[in-house]
């Protein structure tokens, strides 16, 4: 059974295990492409070290599609609940 997006988005918050830092941000890409698009706004500079990786991983999806982040978003989500 496939989730739904938004299901994806609850069973993110409660996986059996925390994923790293690179999975991290890329499910919050992928959340951020599907649900509002491409990365807008200038990137956060100095040192906030946090917002320019989510920045960066977002700019990285620019022009994919919102149903096809979406259905990588889920299948990711899915993929971590299997362990």
């Amino acid at each position: 059974m496939s989730l739904s997006f938004e299901q994806a988005r609850a069973e993110s918050q409660s996986l059996p295990s925390k994923p790293g830092n690179a999975t991290l941000l890329r499910l919050d890409a992928l959340y951020k492409q599907g649900s509002q698009g491409d990365v807008t706004g200038k990137r956060p500079g100095g040192f906030d070290f946090v917002g320019a990786a989510k920045y960066d991983a977002w700019a990285a999806l620019v022009g994919m599609p919102a149903s096809e982040a979406q259905a990588s978003y889920v299948a990711l989500v899915e993929q971590l609940q299997q362990g």
